[in-house]
């Protein structure tokens, strides 16, 4: 079992140690702003998880909750106050926004360095090249330091990312490729999907598709990382249907796997934008 809240909390332990040890230098602690938009519902649980996770590690979370009827210009204004503001060191926007924001005008206003979501196309420029010092997306980095934690073999893997989007399938794939994995990106309206994924030493399910991924579609003794996050009856379900664990050599249940990395990896980043900071 690939256990994210098992590491997760490692994770947060180091971080929490790291900020004590900055404090006691006199150095101020991080802080994280959180942007929340509308009142969504499971946004509303994702944004007090990571506060949660923030205060409980030393970093100062500041929440900011704006109404649904706000502009992209208003967004933008907030974002660059946030900007010029020295005792933030890293700003979430939490999405997704109402219909009527611009969310590439206001990634694009956001400051690179306090970009802790690692959105913003300078840091997926230096992903996608392969440079060193990107901020790399939460979700994506949370699966690779999954992967490597456990063991799983991933230079010279043969790795099926299924889902495409720019927040999970494309710096997913990216991040396996750096560390010398084989990648094939497949998605939804892939022609014989199960003849990719059944190839795969690592399948990372991101389509958000319900019971997309059987059983025969996966090599025996893969690592299977199930990061979808559908809800079915009020209940949180991956991508993969049911059987799926009776052939993978690893998989991350859902949830307790990926979600917990990617708020793991949201506090790394924000501890990491302040020494970048100030050191």
């Amino acid at each position: 079992m690939l256990d994210g809240r098992k590491l997760a909390g490692e994770i947060f332990e180091e971080i929490r140690t790291r900020v004590s040890a900055r404090v006691a230098e006199g150095k101020p602690a991080p802080a994280l702003a959180t942007v929340l938009v509308g009142d969504d519902r499971a946004s509303d649980v994702y944004v007090r998880s990571k506060q949660k996770n923030a205060k409980q590690v030393g970093i100062d979370a500041r929440d900011h909750r704006l109404p649904a009827s706000i502009t992209t210009d208003e967004l933008v204004e907030l974002v660059s106050s946030l900007n010029a503001d020295a005792s933030v060191s890293g700003v979430l926007i939490q999405q997704p926004v109402p219909p009527q924001i611009d969310m590439t005008r206001v990634i694009a206003a956001l400051d690179p360095v306090k970009d802790v979501d690692g959105f913003h196309p300078v840091n997926a420029g230096m992903v996608a090249l392969g440079l060193a010092g990107a901020v790399e997306p939460c979700t994506p980095a949370g699966i690779v330091e999954l992967l490597e934690h456990a063991g799983v073999s991933i230079s010279g893997a043969e790795a099926v990312v299924v889902g495409r989007s720019n927040l999970v399938g494309k710096p997913a794939a990216l991040l396996l490729l750096k560390r010398h994995a084989t990648v094939t990106i497949c998605h939804t309206r892939t022609r014989e999907l199960a003849a990719h994924t059944r190839r795969a030493d690592i399948l990372v399910a991101a389509a958000g598709k319900v019971g997309l991924i059987t059983r025969e579609m996966v090599k025996p003794g893969a690592a299977v990382v199930d990061v979808a996050a559908n809800w079915v009856g009020g209940k949180q379900v991956g991508d993969l249907g049911p059987g799926v664990e009776e052939v993978a050599g690893w998989l991350t249940p859902n949830p307790g796997g990926v979600g917990p990395m990617t708020r793991a990896m949201l506090i790394r980043n924000t501890f990491n934008a302040e020494v970048r900071r100030r050191p």
